[in-house]
């Protein structure tokens, strides 16, 4: 079996209410669900969160509903110990059910930046290498590389935010953001994981240790997981240019989009 994963609290302080706010005239959390239900591999799509209005919009799309407790509700709480205890339920379900959990697709309710094709594409390379412990989409961001990131000092002036040396020779190093090669974010997408990577989280590379190890990139572009209300244009643009509208989705049938 594979099962879905969004993970959203209530509780944000940089953009209040994010998880729900419209964006072409659905909850941003309703992309990720949207996604996962129209994603044929995914067989039982759950929904972790502290938020009764974001529990509404989770049924509403057909998810199972996973009360946050409290502790992984706060803003120190991490992601994975969300995942994690989500997970915890998830592995009750198949056991009581009788079931072989065979991959997991983390979501985030914030992500809107996802579409069903891209999580198939994600099984499909887990099954196709054993040897991978996920597949995880990715966007291409040169202008973020981290040898044009920069710290205050100090002395209140700017400094490299890490040494050079550390990713190539300074000698080489050029102001054109594209001279150093491409340069990949996890754009929180999607991570199609296997279950150990969740069972061994302490292995993980930091520092979304529930990717595992040996991850899998799944190329898009504009994807990323909303903070700030600044970034909302950037996501409706990503989603119109993927076939959204405020009447359609790019999993409408003809007849529905006539």
């Amino acid at each position: 079996m594979i099962a879905a994963i969004c993970i959203g609290r209530k509780g944000s302080v940089g953009f209040p209410g994010k998880n729900v706010h419209p964006v072409l005239g659905r909850p941003l959390a309703a992309y990720p669900l949207l996604a996962a239900r129209r994603a044929p591999s995914v067989e039982i799509v759950y929904l972790s969160t502290d938020d009764a209005e974001l529990m509404a919009i989770g049924r509403e799309h057909g998810a199972s509903i996973i009360v946050r407790p409290p502790e992984l509700a706060t803003r120190q709480a991490l992601g994975e110990d969300a995942y994690l205890h989500a997970y915890e339920a998830v592995k009750n379900d198949c056991q009581n059910s009788g079931r072989e959990l065979e991959l997991l697709v983390l979501l985030m309710a914030n992500a809107a930046t996802i579409t069903a094709p891209v999580i198939e594409a994600g099984v499909a390379a887990l099954r196709g290498d054993p040897s991978l412990d996920s597949a995880v989409s990715v966007s291409c961001y040169n202008m973020w590389s981290p040898l044009r990131a920069r710290k205050v000092g100090p002395d209140e002036l700017l400094h490299p935010f890490a040494p050079l040396e550390a990713f190539c020779d300074p000698a080489a190093v050029s102001c054109d953001r594209d001279s150093q090669g491409d340069v990949w974010f996890a754009d929180m997408g999607v991570s199609v994981v296997r279950p150990r990577c969740l069972e061994d989280l302490h292995d993980g590379l930091l520092p979304q240790k529930w990717m595992g190890r040996r991850i899998h990139p799944l190329k898009q572009w504009g994807g990323l997981d909303v903070d700030y209300p600044w970034q909302l244009p950037g996501v409706e643009f990503w989603l119109r240019a993927n076939g959204f509208s405020e009447t359609a989705t790019p999993y409408d049938s003809p007849a529905d989009r006539a």
